[in-house]
């Protein structure tokens, strides 16, 4: 007479070839993500030092970086993509739409660059911190050429991320950087409204110091 668990071996051996299958494309695609992640954070270094050849080569490694860790990933049926891999994606994101707002091109979509959309929207959300760093060292420099520009992207941004009123299991923590860009929009602005007080005045200073003169 057979025993209830009598295939017991057999489904456990199923089990086990599915999670070897998984572990492995995690372990391929760990380092990919690593590399994604580096590759993007170079990118963005160069595009606030106004090299954005260079930023933009360094993007199209990560893309095909990321692409290859997404076949990988896609590959094991079943697997829900981990965390790390969002995470480059969101970088990847970011990279992107970063380079899109500095260089006033279109915004790529999420599904131009292939990425989930909680990825593209948190990639939406770090841009607009890399656009403050953007006005501030203009600031530094008494560049206001596109101060006021970048500044409206951020608030359009916020705009956007706000309405996004979703679980975090879905946009993956999107609150947390929506929460981020309304604390840096703030802050710009009041830098940028500071900023051009103080030179407002010290052109008018130079006028009168010019009348004293002469």
């Amino acid at each position: 007479m057979s025993k209830p668990t009598d295939k017991l071996e057999n489904i456990a051996e199923k089990i086990r070839a599915d999670f070897m299958a998984k572990d492995a494309a995690r372990e391929k695609v760990i380092p990919l993500c690593r590399e994604t992640i580096r590759h993007c954070s170079r990118a963005i270094r160069a595009m606030h030092r106004q090299e954005f050849d260079a930023g933009k080569d360094m993007l199209c490694s990560a893309q095909k970086l990321v692409s290859e860790a997404r076949l990988i990933l896609d590959d094991c049926k079943r697997m829900p993509y981990p965390r790390f891999f969002l995470d480059a994606q969101k970088e990847y994101a970011e990279g992107s739409i970063t380079l899109a707002l500095i260089t006033q091109q279109k915004l790529p979509t999420p599904d131009e660059l292939g990425v989930e959309y909680a990825a593209w929207l948190n990639g939406l959300g770090e841009a607009a911190g890399e656009m403050r760093r953007y006005i501030v060292d203009g600031l530094r420099n008494e560049d206001y050429s596109r101060s006021e520009e970048l500044l409206q992207a951020m608030n359009d941004i916020y705009d956007v991320l706000v309405t996004m009123d979703f679980p975090d299991a879905i946009t993956n923590n999107l609150r947390h950087n929506t929460d981020m860009v309304r604390g840096v929009l703030e802050r710009t602005r009041s830098d940028l409204t500071l900023a051009k007080q103080q030179k407002s005045l010290e052109n008018k200073l130079d006028i009168l110091n010019r009348k004293e003169n002469k």
